[in-house]
């Protein structure tokens, strides 16, 4: 399986033909769901959830579908009737060839005055990859080869970055959730992350690939 980076908290799974992208949002590219087969979105704050990325995959690619929460669902179903999916925590199912699992229910906690939203991660093909959306949640039982991280947002600091990374004791992880992060900062989170963290921990630039699984 091959991963690539788009900006922020997208990225692009591709294997036997097939194209699945995750979370093509507002700091995304343009066209980051163009030549998707099925896309995934994990909520749907802006950065995480576009319509209009969403629409330029689904029109560009007519057997293109959609899984996501009811949130975003909600917003896409009349557009695209029966492409789009909604899925919550537990369910499994089948998009463009990957198996998928999905775990988590909430938002992590940005602040105690700001209502905590529904968000739901994604476990693909066994463990392959996961990508939590905005929050730390731990796939129980689960053997993950790649965790994508959310390395920097309002709702974290690195203290917890660490500790999310030793709890689900990846192979490796790679960075997302990054655009607001300055290059300047980048080897103050990286040196801390490597030495702490107990996993092999690296980040990709946009448009980047890297095989995992």
């Amino acid at each position: 399986m091959e991963l690539t980076k788009k900006t922020h908290a997208c990225v692009r799974l591709e294997k036997d033909g097939q194209t699945l992208v995750i979370d093509p949002g507002v700091f995304s590219e343009e066209d980051a769901a163009v030549g998707a087969d099925a896309i995934l979105v994990t909520h749907e704050h802006m950065d995480h959830f576009n319509e209009d990325r969403l629409r330029a995959g689904m029109e560009a690619n007519p057997g293109a579908e959609i899984w996501t929460l009811a949130s975003v669902a909600g917003q896409l179903s009349a557009a695209f009737p029966g492409r789009v999916h909604t899925v919550g925590e537990g369910d499994t199912f089948t998009a463009a060839g990957f198996d998928v699992e999905v775990h988590g229910q909430l938002h992590a906690v940005i602040h105690p005055d700001i209502p905590r939203i529904t968000n739901v991660g994604y476990l693909i093909d066994g463990g392959a990859v996961f990508h939590p959306g905005d929050a730390l949640t731990v796939p129980e039982g689960r053997s993950i080869d790649t965790l994508l991280l959310p390395v920097h947002a309002p709702w974290n600091k690195v203290a917890e970055v660490i500790d999310y990374v030793r709890a689900v004791a990846p192979h490796r992880a790679i960075d997302i959730h990054d655009s607001l992060l300055q290059d300047h900062a980048r080897p103050v989170y990286d040196s801390m992350i490597d030495k702490l963290g107990g996993a092999e921990h690296g980040r990709l630039a946009p448009g980047t690939a890297t095989t995992v699984g």
